[in-house]
């Protein structure tokens, strides 16, 4: 008997952080382009990731759905929809709520976000009764100064061992952080709701993004895992491309990693 291809209903969305230093108009474009199941917004700088309105009218004319809302957690983000991060997530909820989007993105709080930082778990549990959308907190990495880690994030870098229902898994900060990605997949079980593709080689304290299959995370292997226990989040390419030699290299690299996705995100029974 011919094996049988089985594919999971995991959608695969483009962060529009993938495209900088294009902005996000041109991922929606490049997304319509290349046949992405949709986008991910990262807020940030570009003040078009800011603005709903405009985000809803370049999902409509693109016919390019926003699948989920990155909150503007970056220290280079810090004042991007304010200055208190709960009013952050409010905001990045009801962008998610009015867009269709099925998820919101959100860091651990920083350290010095000590109100913020104590009342996390249980802001995030009261939110998650108030919305269908899911909050997915993500994984992150210490930082090295002279050869010792700093954890600049509170309660951890890694999210796994609290009280998160919903968990971003992003293959790049495993690198970083020299974490077995696949042991993380294992022990966050049905909490791994998202999933951030791209691929990293860890030897530096860089966060690389790199194309999937060109650092030596277990890119390939967690997508055949997701599809073989029947995943249901999204899979979203968050890669950098910002060193891209041209335009048409960025489009290469973006095709890439859809291509990466489609074959792997795919179970033999």
């Amino acid at each position: 008997m011919a094996d049988v291809i089985r594919v999971p209903n995991a959608k695969i969305a483009l962060s529009t952080a993938s495209v900088y230093p294009e902005r996000t108009p041109d991922a929606f474009e490049l997304a319509a382009r290349l046949g992405y199941d949709g986008v991910e917004i990262m807020v940030g700088a570009d003040p078009v990731s800011q603005d709903i309105d405009v985000i809803e009218r370049l999902s409509e004319h693109y016919e390019v759905p926003v699948l989920a809302i990155h909150a503007p957690c970056l220290l280079v983000t810090q004042r991007v929809w304010g200055r208190d991060p709960w009013a952050k997530l409010v905001k990045a909820q009801k962008a998610a709520e009015r867009l269709g989007a099925s998820a919101v993105v959100v860091h651990p709080p920083f350290r010095w976000q000590r109100d913020y930082a104590r009342e996390f778990e249980t802001g995030l549990a009261r939110m998650r009764d108030e919305t269908d959308v899911t909050f997915a907190v993500e994984n992150m990495f210490p930082l090295r100064a002279r050869g010792n880690d700093v954890v600049p994030y509170s309660p951890d870098w890694n999210p796994i061992d609290y009280d998160f229902p919903q968990v971003t898994l992003d293959l790049s900060h495993t690198a970083v952080s020299g974490s077995d990605a696949m042991e993380m997949a294992t022990k966050l079980g049905d909490r791994l709701a998202h999933l951030h593709l791209a691929d990293g080689i860890g030897v530096t304290n860089k966060d690389e993004h790199l194309v999937p299959g060109r650092g030596n995370q277990p890119c390939a292997q967690m997508l055949e895992r997701l599809a073989n226990t029947g995943y249901g989040g999204l899979v979203v390419l968050e890669i950098n491309t910002r060193k891209a030699a041209s335009r048409t290299e960025r489009i290469d690299d973006l095709a890439e990693g859809l291509a990466f996705a489609r074959l792997h995100l795919a179970a033999t029974t």
